[in-house]
């Protein structure tokens, strides 16, 4: 936390993200929503927020949208859902990376609203997304988003970074800006 950059987004709630780093969240349990374009920091923030939290004596795990994903889906494959999203209770915090950058069918929604719903009021979820909640349609199929979206916003608190790619500040490529999530 302490290395994130924060002049190079153009805008964000510094105060926020300070609250977040002192880790009450996680005695709520809260959860955290990191959204904006890419480049903007996200992962880095939801990574020191993980190893503020491990320092603390928190257990985290970390993984993508498409990690998590596999897990559940190996898991719901083996007949071990249940168990694993049980095992899962084991940890504080529980990151999921890059929301939104791979759609996911209905099949899988369905499982990541398992999970959602699991950890609701019992744990902590740490989620990047380059779009807002409001738009999780367009990354979930299925009539399941709505509601996982609402779990996860109801004890949350959610800081969008606005600005360009981090990535891409030093040469020519590609703009990031606030539209990309509008």
């Amino acid at each position: 936390m302490d290395e994130f950059d924060a002049d190079h987004p153009r805008a964000f709630d510094r105060e926020a993200v300070a609250r977040l780093g002192k880790l009450d969240f996680l005695a709520v349990p809260g959860n955290v929503v990191l959204t904006g374009p890419p480049g903007t920091g996200k992962t880095h923030l939801a990574v020191g927020l993980g190893v503020r939290a491990c320092e603390a004596g928190h257990r985290v795990l970390f993984a993508t949208a498409e990690e998590w994903a596999a897990r559940l889906s190996g898991a719901r494959s083996a007949g071990r859902l249940t168990e694993e999203l049980a095992a899962l209770d084991a940890y504080s915090l529980l990151i999921v990376d890059e929301v939104g950058y791979v759609p996911f069918d209905a099949d899988t929604t369905r499982l990541f609203f398992q999970l959602v719903s699991h950890r609701y009021e019992r744990g902590s979820l740490v989620v990047t997304c380059d779009r807002p909640l409001e738009r999780w349609g367009e990354v979930f199929g299925g009539p399941a988003a709505p509601a996982m979206a609402d779990r996860l916003a109801h004890h949350a608190e959610t800081v969008r970074l606005d600005g360009d790619s981090y990535r891409m500040r030093r040469g020519a490529g590609v703009r990031a800006t606030s539209a990309w999530a509008d």
